[in-house]
C-alpha cells in the first residue's frame, strides 16, 4: 500500500472502526451505513490535519468515496 493509501486509510479507520481495510477501500456512502454528513466532515477535517493542506470548497462535492478522495490528494501532491 502505497503512502497516500495508507495515511487515508487510517483517517477512515478514526470514522468507520468497524470497516475492515478491504470495505474500507471501496466506501462510499452507500456502501457505509453510518457515513452521513457528520461522517464527512469529520473524514474531510482528519484528511486535511493528516495531509496538512487545505481542501478547496469546490472539491468537496466530489469528495464522495474513498477513491475519490485518493484521487483528489494524489492529484494535488502531483499537479
Amino acid at each position: 500500500m502505497d503512502g497516500f493509501q495508507a495515511r487515508l486509510t487510517k483517517c477512515f479507520t478514526a470514522v468507520f472502526p468497524e470497516l475492515s481495510e478491504e470495505q474500507i477501500h471501496t466506501a462510499t456512502p452507500k456502501t457505509v451505513e453510518t457515513w452521513d454528513s457528520i461522517a464527512s466532515v469529520t473524514i474531510i477535517t482528519l484528511i486535511e490535519e493528516e495531509f496538512d493542506l487545505d481542501i478547496e470548497p469546490e472539491a468537496l462535492e466530489h469528495m464522495v468515496s474513498f477513491k475519490s478522495m485518493l484521487d483528489y490528494l494524489t492529484s494535488r501532491q502531483n499537479p
